[in-house]
């Protein structure tokens, strides 16, 4: 798992992986949009997109001379994982949070409710 946090440390890897998000995208695509973006040399971008590639977040294919990149789906089910545990946690106090809400509301609205109305003269 700590490889996995690892390879989603760097921005460079994270944003390769936002625009595998939106879809396959052959190296040159990815250099390119790498390039204008965060300013890396192409040997830099190839180096994270093998990064990612032995790492399992991202598959290539060979299509004739082009190289086509797609995300992998293993490194991401173990992160989802691992971040479930959290979430839990998360989930019980955000309830909590919405309860003492609904409660504070509630007890406000009641207080008003029991306030003398107030004669215009």
């Amino acid at each position: 798992m700590t490889q996995a946090f690892d390879v989603l440390g760097s921005p460079v890897r994270r944003r390769i992986l936002e625009l595998l998000a939106e879809r396959s995208r052959t190296s040159g695509e990815i250099v390119e949009a790498i390039q204008r973006e965060l300013d890396i040399s192409q040997p830099g971008v190839s180096q994270h997109l093998s990064v990612l590639r032995e790492s399992g977040f991202a598959t290539s294919r060979a299509e004739g001379p082009r190289r086509v990149y797609e995300l992998g789906a293993v490194p991401f089910g173990e992160v989802e994982a691992w971040l479930d545990r959290f979430r839990g946690a998360w989930g019980e106090r955000l309830d909590a949070l919405a309860t003492e809400v609904a409660r504070g509301k509630r007890e406000r609205r009641l207080q008003r409710a029991k306030e003398p109305v107030r004669r215009r003269a």
